[in-house]
């Protein structure tokens, strides 16, 4: 995979971040109960990603700046980049990762966890969207790092699940 990535800018997109790109870069993050999608144009070769940590903000006007910790501000950013280079969101193939419970030994509080709610932010929008997922590695608990290689559209996901330890609650 190394050799197959060299000569590639390698961008990390941080928690709450976004960025759209071209073949000449490879995107980076690392998620936990955060979601990243991306989205993949094939013949462009135009790709981006999400790095979302909250499901919605409930923006109290329209000319409110859009701001992509949140799940529905993300997606739209991503969808004006992929305007601004005139193409179409359903031109792009999407996955989803990410929605790890990074607490398994922890107390159930009720309701869903924020990880729950962020994997049906990202299902709910991009379906309202007219979106299909591609691929999806999401759920289970602990972290997973992303690499996404805008040129190839491949995402490489490395999960390291956390195991709950006897004793503990």
């Amino acid at each position: 995979m190394i050799g197959h990535l060299q000569g590639r800018v390698d961008l990390f997109i941080h928690p709450g971040e976004y960025e759209f790109a071209d073949e000449h870069f490879c995107l980076r993050t690392t998620l936990g109960s955060c979601v990243a999608i991306t989205l993949w144009h094939p013949k462009r070769r135009l790709g981006a990603m999400c790095h979302f940590m909250l499901p919605e903000r409930g923006r109290t006007s329209a000319d409110e700046e859009l701001n992509p910790r949140y799940a529905d501000d993300a997606l739209e950013l991503m969808f004006r980049e992929a305007r601004r280079h005139h193409t179409k969101p359903y031109e792009y193939e999407v996955k989803v990762f990410g929605g790890g419970n990074m607490f398994p030994s922890a107390i159930r509080r009720t309701g869903p966890s924020i990880a729950a709610r962020n994997m049906e932010a990202a299902d709910r929008i991009l379906k309202h969207a007219g979106l299909r997922v591609r691929a999806r590695h999401v759920g289970g608990s602990g972290y997973r790092n992303i690499i996404f290689d805008i040129a190839s559209g491949e995402v490489w996901v490395r999960h390291v699940a956390l195991k709950r330890v006897a004793g503990w609650r």
